[in-house]
């Protein structure tokens, strides 16, 4: 995609944004490599100190949260960024980098500019990835997270799954019209569960762009492959267990959502998150899988009463 051709599809997204009551911002973030964007959205009073952050999947961006931030802006700041690579962000230099500690250091730079002299803390809504952003920040000493939901994610890892995904994550998929590609896009989201049409066309429609050729195609860099391409067996045991001692050391409340038939968060782990660390809280949606899409009436009551209570 050109520059000229991704600012034009930016714009045209900015304006749906505005048109349901977000506004798009961004700031600059630090590599070692460089400086880059990251967007956001930010629905809600400027000035409300309490914050909810939400943080998407790995191939999904901030626009999975427009229903569950429509639904808690009137009690809080909801703030959705894009996670760099990903939708209206820049890209890294070097893909290497597609990692989770540039990750989390790109959300420490969003927090001091979302945060206030009034509040210092945070809620953090985080699927997939976007819990194990929040996971790492919740687990770190002086962590401004007060509450954290991790919806169908933890600690253990499946390489193959992980090594399925590095797979496909490259595949420069494109299609003639809109139609074709969000046909594709339900295709391989079926385990989100049952939607209806108008649901499964903002699924798609959000994570698509078009191309100066008229060729519409995945919003992400797909250069996020590369990182996957060089997990191994010992790779994997060893980011499993830094990630089951940054769950231990999280103390804030915490609630875990999963889909009844997640392939990623297994229910013995989930019963696991149950009984250490947090103690997360646990509830399960039936006909889900990985992973619940937070845009269905009873999974926004359950982030929501969570929050609120």
């Amino acid at each position: 995609m050109t520059e000229s051709m991704r600012q034009t599809t930016e714009q045209a997204s900015d304006a749906a944004a505005a048109a349901s009551g977000a506004v798009v911002k961004s700031i600059q973030c630090l590599s070692p490599v460089g400086l880059h964007r990251m967007a956001y959205k930010q629905w809600g009073a400027p000035d409300n100190p309490d914050v909810v952050v939400c943080v998407h999947g790995l191939t999904r961006i901030a626009d999975d949260f427009d229903a569950l931030a429509q639904a808690l802006c009137r009690d809080f700041r909801v703030v959705c960024p894009d996670v760099v690579g990903r939708g209206r962000s820049g890209r890294l230099l070097n893909p290497q980098l597609y990692a989770l500690p540039q990750y989390l250091s790109d959300m420490v730079s969003l927090l001091a500019r979302v945060l206030s002299d009034d509040n210092q803390t945070v809620s953090w809504v985080g699927t997939s990835m976007g819990g194990l952003i929040g996971m790492a920040l919740a687990s770190l000493p002086a962590t401004p997270v007060r509450k954290l939901v991790l919806n169908d994610i933890g600690p253990s890892l499946n390489l193959e799954a992980l090594q399925r995904i590095g797979e496909y994550l490259d595949h420069d998929t494109r299609f003639a019209t809109f139609d074709e590609a969000a046909a594709y896009v339900r295709q391989i989201s079926q385990t989100f569960g049952p939607h209806t049409d108008a649901q499964w066309h903002k699924l798609a429609s959000d994570v698509l762009r078009q191309d100066a050729d008229g060729k519409w195609r995945r919003h992400y860099d797909l250069q996020l492959a590369q990182p996957f391409k060089a997990i191994t067996a010992d790779t994997v045991k060893r980011d499993e267990a830094l990630l089951w001692g940054a769950y231990d050391a999280i103390a804030c409340p915490t609630l875990l959502l999963r889909g009844e038939q997640s392939d990623l968060l297994s229910r013995a782990t989930a019963q696991a998150m149950t009984a250490r660390g947090p103690r997360a809280r646990l509830l399960e949606f039936a006909g889900v899988g990985h992973a619940p899409t937070l845009v269905q009436d009873d999974q926004i009551a359950a982030v929501k009463n969570f929050l609120l209570n």
